[in-house]
């Protein structure tokens, strides 16, 4: 369901969930569910279970560093939808503008 906005607008966005989840791991690898459900304007359980989703789909990975999780991309991986299967996840986090690209490109 779409939310309604203050100027009786319905607010939608092009990019699920799950893309808005992966950009901002994307961008902050040690995220807290806390913050990227702030982000995302979704629960920190609609998180737990987009991340739960994304690594049993092999596009992350997750390690515990310390008290904090680590995420790793799997940037390799294409898209899931036939219409964008054709395309990477590398393909989706450049075209949002990944910071990380650029530090990459530096290195």
């Amino acid at each position: 369901m779409l939310a309604a906005q203050s100027d009786g607008q319905s607010s939608w966005t092009f990019l699920t969930n799950h893309a808005h989840v992966l950009i901002c791991i994307a961008r902050e690898p040690t995220i807290r569910a806390r913050d990227l459900a702030e982000r995302v304007h979704i629960t920190e359980r609609a998180v737990q279970r987009i991340v739960a989703e994304l690594v049993a789909g092999g596009y992350l990975a997750r390690e515990r560093v310390g008290r904090r999780n680590r995420y790793r991309i799997d940037r390799d991986l294409h898209l899931r939808h036939p219409i964008e299967a054709h395309c990477r996840v590398d393909d989706l986090l450049r075209l949002v503008g990944d910071p990380g690209d650029r530090a990459r490109a530096d290195a």
